[in-house]
């Protein structure tokens, strides 16, 4: 069997460009136009390239090694959003030959970044009082933020345009015939949490409805429950801030006697698995989070490959998916 690594001038042939095109989106040169990017990176997955991490980190004098900084808490474990990011991550990096490195050790990464042993970072929904952004941007480190900032930093971020989807969820709930809203929130120490919640507020007074019901939640299973059991008897509109936290409350809803969608409608958020395991399926807002994922990388490759790229952020637009809880 033959066993002869693959090299650039296979996978060029195959996707059609010069060899240094190739080593370029290899070594993740930001200025390579993005269509030719995923060309070359089709023809890299369809020949089984593996670059050469060790030359490479010789050449370049880098890690080949990027971190995902989770959230330092339990719930990661649990909420389907974390491994959503992952498989849009792993896609981008592989084919570059860069390693992806979980850490929850928000302590440890700049010290990791300023000693070699990463690249940069991806941030993963931190809190406002978190002081990791404004230290990593400090330090002019390359980091790319997974939401909205909650204090004014200057930092690359990548995020779903929040108030919009849940404007989109009270739209078709007011569309559905509900009239009495409320809605579960996420943690409010957060930015999806709070747009979330102003987008919600902003359109219910659009429609002049009623002042809604505020119930808090975690972005949790167990938190949604909780909330539910606080939930007003006459809701008949439901916005669920996460899908996950949807996942807690339909039960409690039945619990209470309540049928949905018949006595009250309920939009989650997110398009996760939890969504589909809802009974009934789940109607809610999609966030595509892989897609975003794939761009915080590409954001990070460039800022890894020219420190002083000045700051952007690219916000997605949410839609609705429609099924039969609303």
């Amino acid at each position: 069997m033959d066993r002869r690594p693959v090299t650039l001038e296979e996978v060029a042939r195959v996707a059609g460009v010069s060899r240094a095109t190739v080593s370029r989106v290899v070594n993740g040169v930001a200025t390579v136009d993005r269509e030719l990017r995923q060309v070359v990176e089709k023809a890299i997955s369809t020949t089984g390239y593996v670059p050469n991490r060790a030359a490479r980190s010789l050449v370049t004098r880098r890690a080949g090694a990027i971190g995902l900084v989770l959230p330092d808490e339990d719930r990661t474990v649990h909420d389907p959003y974390f491994g959503r990011v992952v498989s849009g991550v792993l896609p981008v990096i592989r084919p570059l030959g860069v390693q992806l490195v979980l850490t929850a050790s928000h302590e440890q990464v700049v010290d990791d970044i300023r000693q070699g042993r990463l690249d940069g970072v991806i941030l993963i929904h931190t809190h406002d009082a978190d002081p990791l952004p404004r230290l990593l941007t400090r330090a002019n480190l390359p980091v790319v933020l997974a939401a909205r900032p909650g204090k004014p930093v200057p930092i690359t971020y990548v995020d779903v345009d929040q108030a919009a989807g849940a404007a989109l969820a009270v739209d078709h709930l007011v569309a559905r015939g509900a009239r009495r809203l409320a809605t579960v929130t996420g943690p409010l120490e957060r930015t999806p949490g709070q747009d979330r919640l102003r987008g919600f507020r902003e359109a219910v007074a659009r429609h002049g409805l009623p002042e809604p019901a505020v119930v808090h939640g975690d972005f949790t299973r167990e938190g949604g429950a909780a909330a539910a059991r606080g939930l007003p008897a006459d809701v008949d509109g439901l916005f669920v801030a996460s899908d996950l936290m949807a996942s807690g409350v339909l039960p409690v809803l039945r619990q209470r006697g309540l049928r949905v969608p018949q006595d009250v409608r309920v939009v989650g958020f997110d398009d996760s698995p939890p969504a589909l395991e809802c009974d009934p399926p789940l109607t809610t807002v999609r966030q595509p989070v892989e897609d975003m994922a794939a761009e915080m990388v590409r954001l990070l490759v460039e800022r890894v490959e020219r420190p002083d790229r000045p700051t952007s952020s690219v916000v997605f637009d949410p839609t609705l998916v429609v099924r039969e809880s609303a």
